[in-house]
C-alpha cells in the first residue's frame, strides 16, 4: 500500500459520532447456535427493526436468503425504506469482525473502508473465505475508497474515543494466532497507520467463555473522549473476578493526553450464563451505540439487567437506553456489538 489511512488524513470515529447506517450479516449458519437457531433470525430482525427506528440498516444477505430475511423483517415491524439488503454471501453472522472498519477524513469528511484480513479468531471456525471478502464488497457497493491490509484485525478487538486513543487487549492482539510475526510495537504501528490513532491503551485478559481471546467489546468501552465504562465481577469465586480486577486497576493508572485520569464507570457482570455445560460470554459491555440510542444486551436477570441499564443511562445522557433480550443470541458466543458494524456519516 502506497498510502496508509493515517497518511491520507483518515481516523476511525468514535461509535457515538453520527452514523449513516449500521451493517449486519444475516444469520444462516445453524452450527453457530446449535439446537437454538430457530430463535436467531427473528432476533436479528427484532434488532434490525429497533435500529431502523433511528437510522438505516444495511444487511449482507445472499440472494437465496433474502425472502426469509424480508419475512422476519416485515414481521418485526422494521421501518419501511430503512432496510437495505445487499447480495453479499457470508459464512457467518459476526459483522463486527468480518465487516469493514470505517474511517473518516479529518478535513473533508470522506468515509473510507479499511479491509483487514479475517481468520475467524485464529482459524477456529473455517470456512471464512466469504466473510473475508465482505469489506471489499461493501466498499464496491458504496463506491468507497478502500485500504487493504495483510494483517488480521477484528472490529470487536478495538474501541476508540474518536480523538486519537484506542483501547484493546494483550490477550487478543498479541495472540500468535492473529499476527504471529508482529510484536507489540509492530501491532501499535499497524493500529496507528491503519486507523489514524495516536495512543494505544492496553488491557489484559478477557472474560470466561469468550472464544475471541479477549475482545475489548466484552470488557471496556469508551463512552466519551475521557470516559471508559468497564465490567467488574465482585465475586472472588468467579473466574472473571481477577482478570476484571486487574483490568480495572490498569484503567485507573491510565491518563488522557492532557495528563488527567479517565472517568471510569463500573458496569456489573451478569450472573454466569451456561447452556448445555458451556459457559457463554454474556457481558453488558457488548452494547451498540446508534443515533439517539444505546441498545444493550440483557440476560433474563431482572436485577442485574436493570442495574446495567442504570449505569449506561448515566454514561449516555440524552440517548434512549433500550434493553434487548440476548440470552439465545449469546449461545452463539456474541451479542449486539458482535453482530453489527456502524458506518459513520
Amino acid at each position: 500500500m502506497s498510502t496508509t489511512p493515517r497518511e491520507a488524513g483518515f481516523r476511525m470515529p468514535a461509535e457515538w459520532a453520527h452514523q449513516e447506517a449500521v451493517w449486519l450479516s444475516w444469520p444462516h449458519k445453524t452450527e453457530s447456535w446449535p439446537g437454538f437457531f430457530e430463535a436467531i433470525p427473528p432476533k436479528f430482525a427484532e434488532i434490525a427493526a429497533l435500529i431502523s427506528r433511528f437510522q438505516e440498516v444495511r444487511i449482507n444477505c445472499a440472494a437465496e436468503l433474502q425472502d426469509t430475511a424480508r419475512h422476519w423483517l416485515d414481521a418485526s415491524g422494521a421501518v419501511p425504506g430503512r432496510i437495505r439488503l445487499f447480495d453479499h454471501a457470508t459464512d457467518d453472522a459476526w459483522c463486527r469482525d468480518h465487516g469493514p472498519i470505517f474511517v473518516k477524513h479529518r478535513e473533508t469528511g470522506e468515509v473510507a473502508a479499511t479491509d483487514w484480513r479475517y481468520n475467524a479468531w485464529g482459524d477456529k471456525y473455517p470456512p471464512y473465505e466469504q466473510d473475508n471478502r465482505i469489506p471489499g464488497l461493501i466498499a464496491e457497493a458504496l463506491g468507497l475508497r478502500r485500504f487493504v491490509f495483510d494483517s488480521v484485525l477484528e472490529g470487536g478487538s478495538i474501541d476508540v474515543n474518536g480523538a486519537g486513543l484506542l483501547l484493546t487487549t494483550e490477550a487478543c492482539l498479541l495472540n500468535p494466532n492473529r499476527n504471529p510475526g508482529l510484536d507489540r510495537g509492530a501491532v501499535e504501528r499497524m493500529l496507528r497507520d491503519g486507523l489514524g490513532v495516536d495512543g494505544i491503551l492496553w488491557l489484559g485478559d478477557g472474560i470466561e467463555g469468550d472464544d475471541t481471546d479477549g475482545h475489548i467489546d466484552d470488557l471496556s468501552r469508551f463512552f466519551r473522549e475521557d470516559g471508559i465504562v468497564t465490567v467488574v465481577d465482585p465475586d472472588p469465586a468467579s473466574p472473571n473476578h481477577e482478570p476484571l480486577r486487574e483490568n480495572l486497576a490498569r484503567l485507573r493508572t491510565l491518563r488522557t493526553p492532557a495528563g488527567r485520569p479517565f472517568d471510569i464507570r463500573e458496569l456489573p457482570m451478569p450472573e454466569r450464563c451456561e447452556r448445555e455445560g458451556q459457559v457463554m460470554p454474556a457481558s453488558y459491555a457488548n452494547f451498540l451505540i446508534i443515533n439517539g440510542a444505546v441498545l444493550y444486551p440483557t440476560f433474563r436477570q431482572p436485577a442485574r439487567d436493570f442495574q446495567a441499564g442504570v449505569v449506561l443511562a448515566d454514561c449516555f445522557d440524552g440517548r434512549q437506553i433500550i434493553p434487548v433480550d440476548c440470552l439465545d443470541l449469546v449461545w452463539g458466543l456474541g451479542t449486539l456489538h458482535c453482530i453489527s458494524q456502524q458506518q459513520p456519516a
